[in-house]
């Protein structure tokens, strides 16, 4: 059983991996034989976690940091990546931003922009980046980091839900184009996960109390939790699964 989830020879891009999901994802990957490229705006921060994994998982980390909202800084973490090891077989599109929070009126546009820009044309450009190398091997597995967002309105946090929404159709659309190059392309749609981009819907006992009172499981989620799922759809697991949205949100979305 244990094949299923091998990803020994794989090689796997996961940008915002200093912290939180993306740093969980990078852990479970390395865990499960990947490579891994770890990456965010911070050098040193990119650093320590590349270390943590070496110390644990010795040659299987390196590190690139990058600006994702700088289509030749994603370029350049592409490269350096196939410098290094020759080749992406698996990408995770996890960084995301959401400088804005309030009604939709008041929403600037410059901070609309840096939202769609960030959320959904770096995760176009970076796919792109690595599509045609999977085509050329008929093997890829692209994941994005989505939201619960995705499927809800919000009066305070709009802007960051119309993005992940259109994360959903950036999977759905790769996956027509190219699963007959046996390319997977798919989402992970998270509810609450008690991560520093969350904080302020946790980091208060009333307010968690609040923000998972509604849930079936009463509780807030945790990094790891979401590892997993990406874990699946970079393995054997996942090869039957494309253009997929995976919800794991504690049950949110269905009570």
């Amino acid at each position: 059983m244990s094949s299923l989830f091998d990803l020994k020879g794989k090689v796997a891009i996961v940008t915002g991996s200093t912290r939180g999901i993306g740093e969980a994802i990078a852990h479970r990957m390395a865990e499960h034989g990947a490579k891994v490229v770890i990456s965010s705006r911070k050098a040193d921060a990119c650093e320590k976690v590349k270390n943590d994994i070496n110390a644990k998982y010795p040659g299987q980390a390196i590190a690139v940091p990058c600006n994702i909202s700088e289509k030749a800084d994603l370029q350049r973490l592409v490269d350096t990546t196939n410098k290094e090891w020759g080749k992406v077989d698996v990408l995770v599109c996890n960084a995301a931003v959401n400088p804005y929070y309030g009604p939709s009126k008041d929403l600037p546009d410059d901070a609309f922009d840096k939202i769609m820009g960030a959320n959904v044309k770096s995760n176009h450009w970076l796919a792109h980046m690595v599509l045609p190398q999977m085509v050329e091997r008929k093997d890829g597995s692209i994941i994005i980091i989505s939201s619960i967002g995705g499927l809800k309105g919000s009066p305070i946090i709009g802007a960051y839900c119309v993005s992940k929404a259109a994360d959903f159709q950036v999977a759905r659309n790769l996956a027509v184009e190219y699963g007959p190059h046996n390319v997977r392309i798919n989402c992970i749609a998270p509810g609450l996960i008690q991560t520093y981009f969350a904080k302020a819907l946790w980091d208060d006992p009333k307010t968690l109390e609040r923000s998972t009172s509604t849930a079936p499981l009463k509780r807030i989620g945790q990094p790891d939790e979401i590892a997993g799922a990406a874990v699946f759809l970079a393995s054997p697991a996942g090869a039957f699964m494309t253009g997929q949205q995976i919800v794991i949100d504690g049950g949110v979305t269905i009570a």
